[in-house]
């Protein structure tokens, strides 16, 4: 058993008859009143998120989880085909224990939390960013950067991501996972 002040991101917890995954926190310490911790959680089982507020020092039921290294192999349907990095098994997993499955290029390593009462994957955690080539974009307009202006580009997973007008088909970018956001550009 953990309380409130053990949140943190990522740690999985059992919580109305499921298991959740912690995406995002915040310790409030109002002036008048008790503190509490105001949570982000996405369940495991459905991927549904929804928003719930602990009051400080309230007990959680944490679930202990074990992080095995994966590598992503290829996608069918609503499924993802991973592959064991260590003794080579493979298992697949539904498309709501991914986070951002857009930007999962092939040969990917993540790590995939399992529980480690009845070995069963919770979640897959990517890396925190990815590098990918743009297949598609419209060429930028000349004098148009004055601004932060963005235009719309499809990546080689066939994720659709905004980038700066500068950004030319062929180049290699570097997103950020979390929000699908672009980086920088990659110089090669």
């Amino acid at each position: 058993m953990a309380n409130t002040s053990d949140i943190r991101k990522g740690l999985c917890i059992k919580y109305n008859h499921d298991i959740y995954k912690i995406i995002e926190f915040l310790h409030v310490k109002p002036g008048k009143g008790p503190a509490f911790v105001r949570t982000k959680l996405k369940s495991v089982t459905s991927g549904k998120v929804i928003d719930n507020t602990f009051s400080a020092g309230h007990k959680i039921d944490d679930v202990r989880v074990e992080t095995r290294s994966y590598q992503y192999l290829y996608p069918e349907g609503e499924t993802y085909h991973f592959m064991d990095t260590q003794d080579y098994n493979q298992i697949t997993l539904q498309e709501s224990t991914l986070d951002n499955p857009g930007l999962l290029k092939e040969g990917e390593t993540v790590s995939i939390l399992f529980n480690t009462e009845d070995q069963m994957p919770l979640s897959v955690e990517m890396p925190a960013h990815v590098i990918l080539e743009v297949t598609h974009t419209e060429p930028g307009v000349k004098g148009n950067t004055a601004t932060n202006a963005t235009k719309p580009a499809t990546v080689e997973t066939g994720a659709r991501v905004n980038v700066p007008l500068f950004i030319n088909e062929g180049d290699k970018i570097k997103l950020e996972t979390e929000k699908g956001t672009y980086m920088e550009r990659i110089k090669e």
